[in-house]
């Protein structure tokens, strides 16, 4: 039975499979015109900086508790 992925993590086996699964490759990808470029390290850009924590100090202060 095939395994469930979410749309990020296919996202990210497409982009393995585009590139002979080197995860060096998907890193350096030339197809910057491709439409899963921005989300081929298994990331969403659209959410950067989206957690609640306006610093990196606040985000460290949260890990040590």
């Amino acid at each position: 039975m095939a395994e469930i992925l979410s749309p990020l993590k296919a996202i990210r086996a497409k982009c393995l499979d585009c590139v002979g699964d080197q995860p060096q490759e998907v890193r350096l990808c030339p197809c910057t015109d491709c439409p899963l470029y921005p989300y081929r390290m298994g990331h969403n850009p659209n959410r950067k900086g989206v957690g609640g924590f306006k610093d990196s100090a606040e985000a460290a202060e949260a890990e040590e508790i």
